[in-house]
């Protein structure tokens, strides 16, 4: 069964853990005073456009300042009087001391400031709304066959206001168009207020900042698979009661429940040590081998080692199996760790190229139920395999 575990004992974090059986496949942490910044949205002002890097720099509030690329300026910031085709000069497009709207894409990292986008992603229980960027939306790619069809008929048939776009979550299926025009309803009341505390005063400030770990959880991982949520803090259980009904989910009101036992609820669950090893360099497989994990401000690189690895009868078999075992734990690290932007792995050479499409279709699959954008390249002749992953 899966299960939605929230430990709240401790002062000090809040975590949060999805699990199927006892194998931890999501992992959120929270700690008082370091929530998390991304998705938050601003009120922001250029204070330096640089055309070299096609970016502006933005003060948001924030120590450092962040980092707007031209492909994340929404046309509406453009001069009225621009009519230029082909791509644009961002210099033509922005002037410093101009003031925007701006939501965090990635946090920061080591020296560089936050990446944000002026286009505003407003997430619900059954769909995201995206206010300002018509392009966008359609159903979640991991909707298919009669549920996708059923979802567009229901998806033509909302009011949406023209200029905007929407995606439909996976959570969305089988709600009826009822359900989720009320979703969007109350999307479109955020963007209004949004809108308004933008107008009050001037930048930098912040204007909405993104909801703590908990209602995120339920936000973006209840789906109709999750069989229990446990939660072991009575005043958090009440804290999530409400939030439930908030978010207008009453088909799991029942299934929230007080975890009493004796033994701490990620003990008990036997979770404990896969939360370390999301803190690890390297990860052992069950064949007796590993993947190494380096983290850089450029890129993650993962290394596969099948040097401790014991089953299999010859060297190439060795080699496919500790691989397609990597690709399960790769997909699995990427959302406990929450890595995220270019990752190179170096798989153990394969020469068949028929073992090559299987690691490569085997990673595809692993990381379908992630919620990120992720692109997945070939295996090169170097044994080198790229993936982009986005929010």
């Amino acid at each position: 069964m899966k299960r939605m575990l929230i430990n709240a004992t401790q002062q000090e974090e809040l975590r949060v853990a999805l699990v199927d059986g006892q194998r931890l496949y999501d992992l959120d942490i929270e700690s008082p005073g370091h929530e998390q910044k991304k998705a938050n949205i601003y009120k922001g002002k250029i204070t330096r456009i640089e055309p070299s890097l096609e970016a502006a720099f933005v003060d948001y509030g924030a120590e450092r300042h962040g980092f707007l690329p031209l492909k994340e300026i929404a046309r509406e910031y453009f001069p009225a009087n621009y009519s230029a085709h082909g791509r644009p000069n961002i210099k033509d497009v922005l002037r410093e001391g101009q003031e925007v709207i701006v939501q965090i894409d990635k946090e920061e990292r080591g020296n560089k400031g936050a990446a944000l986008t002026t286009f505003i992603s407003l997430a619900g229980s059954y769909l995201v709304l995206m206010p300002n960027n018509p392009r966008a939306g359609g159903i979640s790619r991991r909707i298919e066959g009669d549920d996708r069809t059923e979802l567009k008929e229901a998806l033509a048939s909302l009011e949406l206001p023209e200029g905007m776009g929407l995606i439909v979550r996976t959570a969305g299926v089988g709600k009826s168009a009822e359900a989720l025009q009320w979703d969007l309803s109350f999307r479109l009341k955020h963007w209004e207020a949004i809108k308004k505390a933008a107008e009050s005063r001037p930048a930098p400030f912040l204007i909405h900042q993104e909801s703590n770990v908990i209602v995120r959880a339920f936000r973006d991982y209840l789906r109709q698979d999750i069989g229990e949520i446990l939660i072991d803090n009575p005043k958090v259980l009440e804290l999530a009661r409400q939030h439930i009904a908030a978010l207008g989910r009453p088909d799991f009101s029942s299934k929230i429940k007080l975890y009493t036992g004796e033994i701490p609820l990620f003990s008990h669950y036997q979770i404990e040590s896969q939360i370390e090893s999301a803190f690890q360099r390297e990860v052992r497989l069950p064949s007796g081998g590993s993947i190494v994990i380096d983290s850089t401000e450029a890129l993650t690189a993962i290394d596969i080692n099948s040097a401790r690895a014991t089953r299999g009868g010859d060297i190439e078999e060795t080699a496919f199996n500790t691989n397609l075992e990597a690709a399960d734990e790769i997909a699995r690290q990427l959302r406990l760790r929450d890595l995220g932007g270019l990752i190179v792995i170096d798989f153990i050479d394969m020469t068949p190229v028929r073992h090559q499409r299987a690691v490569e279709n085997r990673l595809r699959e692993a990381v379908r139920q992630d919620r990120a954008r992720i692109q997945i390249s070939h295996i090169s002749r170097f044994g080198l395999l790229e993936m982009s992953v986005s929010a």
